[in-house]
């Protein structure tokens, strides 16, 4: 379950009741929840719990998808898509894989994006903005100079800083979605202790071990 408080329909401001009929029709979406895409839905019903943190985020959601953007759709998709899997979020990169596909990336290049240092897929083009997505996020904005020249040949200082932002913002999507469970990223985190058999495992220091039997 998510780890903040729901807020149900009755209780709701106005703009998330707007999206709540759009997404859940007429149901309370914390008591029957489910979106047509199969996801939970409780994005939306704990981003109610502060009216004007959803009502911005709301506005990022409609910033991107502009007709007065510049960036490609398709590079926008790949670095949100890149963002999602880099983050470690299930949420983020299942629903971009799907958005994806939308903007008209193939098949092949959506299950490429995981690995796409290997991939014969993508354009140079594409390679960069997957590049500089992977520094954004897993170096947090320490790109290269030859990772942004690659950029600046053939993009605007507009469409970077498109990409820039809007990469970012899924960054930051992806990393609470996981924190406060969300969606698909409610999940156990699986690193963790795995308890030794219980007979001769116990607390022993295998590495110990190991180190007596070079000294012997």
């Amino acid at each position: 379950m998510p780890r903040l408080r729901e807020v149900p329909k009755q209780d709701a401001h106005e703009n998330a009741q707007t999206i709540y009929r759009m997404l859940f029709g007429e149901r309370d979406p914390v008591a029957s929840p489910g979106t047509a895409t199969g996801t939970p839905g409780n994005w939306w019903t704990v981003f109610a719990g502060v009216p004007d943190c959803f009502d911005h985020a709301v506005a990022g959601f409609a910033f991107y998808r502009s007709p007065r953007r510049e960036l490609d759709p398709k590079l926008r998709e790949l670095g949100q898509t890149r963002a999602g899997f880099a983050a470690g979020s299930q949420f983020v990169f299942s629903q971009h894989c799907k958005a994806s596909r939308d903007v008209g990336l193939s098949e092949e290049q959506i299950q490429a994006i995981p690995s796409w240092p290997v991939a014969t897929c993508f354009s140079p083009l594409e390679r960069a903005v997957l590049a500089y997505t992977d520094c954004l996020v897993l170096q947090h904005g320490r790109v290269p100079d030859a990772v942004f020249d690659a950029l600046k040949a053939e993009l605007s200082d507009t469409e970077i800083l498109e990409l820039t932002y809007v990469t970012c913002t899924y960054a930051m999507h992806a990393t609470m979605t996981r924190a406060l469970r969300l969606e698909y990223d409610d999940v156990d985190d699986r690193v963790q202790e795995v308890p030794a058999p219980a007979e001769g495992g116990g607390s022993a220091d295998v590495m110990a071990a190991v180190d007596e039997v070079d000294e012997g």
